[in-house]
């Protein structure tokens, strides 16, 4: 277990102390794990505060939401743990005035009771205070009574509505009833496909097998309703939303607003994945989702997975969803862009081919399509090469490429140039990061060498040997810097000697293959100078370069085809 803290006993009034020094409108009191709204007005002009809180871990929750038109304090406890009556009543004796308090409590039993007891202290001393409980797991629908379930991450959604009332100078009555309805018409639910590991403890409170998750957990780290097998993600939103939509009754053209939250271990793309699948189904039940929000909003510490939150809205509650916050972690307006996709631009002109391909040609396509096969078998090893010297999508991205070369219309095989653009063309558009622009810039080169000539060994080693080239100029490396030139550059020379000797094609290609396996081999020995292997230095020794190994690939598939 490894975490970025000092003491597991400080980590949460160390944790308060970096959180409110960025944050200027905010301070902690001195004695307690509070954080208040500051400054605040004299108490006479006070509107109604509105305090939330309970154990942390769930960061930016519930500190994060202290603010203008969301919460006026946030009272932490220990990790996972009610924050102390003292605590909470040291809470409302800071913020509240004579308007009195609102108090926004998840359904635990140690947070009613200490928010609860803290509220009766202040009403015997003169503080008009209710509270509002939040109960939106509806994964326990099933399980235990409505008022009993958990409160998890809906409860964002309520601090935002009954602070932007606060904020607008209603009553204390009429802020709680808006917050209690808003409590009633949020349902929520959670999956993980991880456990968290609570400081003071040091180990996960479960465990999950490899193709295990827990659907419908708390915020504690504790164990789901049920465990079931890993599905994909439309798979998991659909379970989730068709709970919530059940539990709350809504039906198609209602309105709703949607929560996509992650619980601290689950990274911005998985959550947009998530967000998009959720609001394509929600529109496919035909619900209008009116907002929509995606981030860590109420996390479990560093838990794998999500949660999905509904609430109903009409004009009045979203009025007081849009309300401005200065809140540091309210995720802004969740307003849907109304055009996410634009149309493409024309597809560029294919040249037709003239008739049936040529013998030539129907040789030259197995050859390509057998070297496509060969980098689609070896992505496993090709992508574990990469991962231990760089990031690890060498396997895949050329994978994409195969396949995007397996696409290619019969047209594409009109010549050998015409072929090698239409897949220097296929690379470049199927393969992101650095691969695809080398393969498309070596192909494209190799293609102009040929022009129109039908080549034989010689001038296919000269369009090769331009190829190869044109990687090197466009990375700025050579040979010796460990990386795919290290099997493209033996490769060029060994075919060129064999084109010079009057060997055939067949017999050029073997002799490239040869050399490129053999250069491959030796860049386990190398040092790296260039790319993301060369932040590893002496480290990278002992394992080949994955771009010198997948040339070695796809040459040994050109040649055995050339050779049969």
């Amino acid at each position: 277990m490894k975490k970025l803290i000092n003491d597991p006993r400080a980590v949460v009034p160390e944790m308060l102390r970096g959180a409110v020094s960025l944050a200027p409108a905010q301070a902690r009191l001195a004695a307690e794990n509070v954080v208040v709204r500051h400054p605040l007005p004299a108490p006479e002009a006070r509107p109604i505060a509105v305090l939330s809180g309970g154990g942390s871990g769930h960061e930016p929750a519930h500190a994060g939401y202290v603010g203008a038109g969301m919460l006026t304090a946030a009272v932490a406890g220990d990790v996972f743990t009610s924050p102390s009556t003292d605590a909470v009543l040291a809470g409302l004796n800071a913020v509240a005035g004579p308007a009195g308090a609102l108090l926004i409590v998840k359904n635990y039993t140690g947070d009613r009771l200490n928010f609860g007891l803290a509220a009766e202290i202040a009403r015997g001393a003169g503080t008009p205070v209710e509270i509002v409980v939040v109960a939106d797991d509806v994964a326990l629908r099933e399980t235990v009574p409505k008022a009993r379930r958990r409160g998890i991450a809906g409860t964002v959604l309520v601090h935002k509505v009954a602070g932007a009332a606060a904020q607008s100078g209603l009553p204390l009555e009429r802020v709680a009833e808006l917050a209690r309805a808003a409590a009633a018409d949020v349902g929520s639910m959670g999956i993980g496909l991880e456990p968290c590991i609570v400081p003071a403890a040091g180990k996960a409170g479960f465990e999950l097998g490899a193709d295990e998750i827990e659907l419908g957990l708390g915020i504690h780290g504790e164990p789901g309703v049920r465990r079931g097998p890993m599905q994909p993600a439309d798979a998991l939103v659909a379970t989730m939303l068709t709970a919530i939509i059940d539990d709350l009754g809504l039906s198609a053209g209602e309105r709703c607003v949607l929560l996509v939250n992650g619980l601290g271990g689950t990274p911005p793309m998985e959550l947009d994945i998530v967000a998009g699948s959720a609001l394509a189904q929600l529109q496919e039940r035909g619900l209008t989702v009116e907002r929509a929000w995606r981030g860590t909003l109420l996390s479990a510490l560093d838990m794998r997975g999500c949660s999905l939150s509904l609430m109903k809205v009409d004009d009045a509650r979203l009025a007081l969803l849009d309300a401005a916050t200065t809140a540091p972690a309210w995720p802004g307006s969740g307003r849907l862009n109304p055009q996410p996709v634009l149309p493409a631009g024309p597809a560029p002109e294919v040249a037709t081919a003239a008739g049936p391909l040529t013998a030539q040609m129907r040789a030259f396509r197995a050859a390509v399509l057998a070297a496509a096969t060969a980098l689609e078998a070896a992505e496993p090893r090709l992508t574990e090469l990469d991962a231990r010297t760089g990031d690890g999508d060498l396997g895949a991205s050329l994978a994409r490429g195969a396949a995007a070369v397996r696409a290619l219309p019969e047209s594409a095989w009109s010549g050998p140039a015409e072929a090698l653009a239409a897949i220097g063309n296929a690379m470049r558009q199927a393969i992101g990061g650095s691969s695809g622009p080398f393969y498309a810039t070596g192909l494209l080169r190799a293609a102009r060498a040929l022009g129109s000539e039908t080549p034989g060994p010689r001038e296919a080693a000269e369009a090769f040997a331009a190829g190869v080239a044109a990687v090197a100029e466009l990375g700025g490396g050579n040979e010796g810097d460990r990386t795919m030139l290290d099997a493209l550059f033996p490769a060029a020379r060994a075919m060129a000697e064999q084109a010079a000797a009057g060997g055939s094609l067949a017999e050029a290609l073997a002799a490239a293959a040869d050399a490129a396996e053999q250069g491959a081999a030796a860049t386990a020995r190398m040092a790296p100078k260039l790319g993301r292997a060369s932040y590893l230095g002496e480290r990278a020794l002992g394992i080949e370069d994955g771009g010198a190994v997948a040339v070695g690939l796809w040459l040994r598939a050109l040649a055995d085809v050339a050779r049969d």
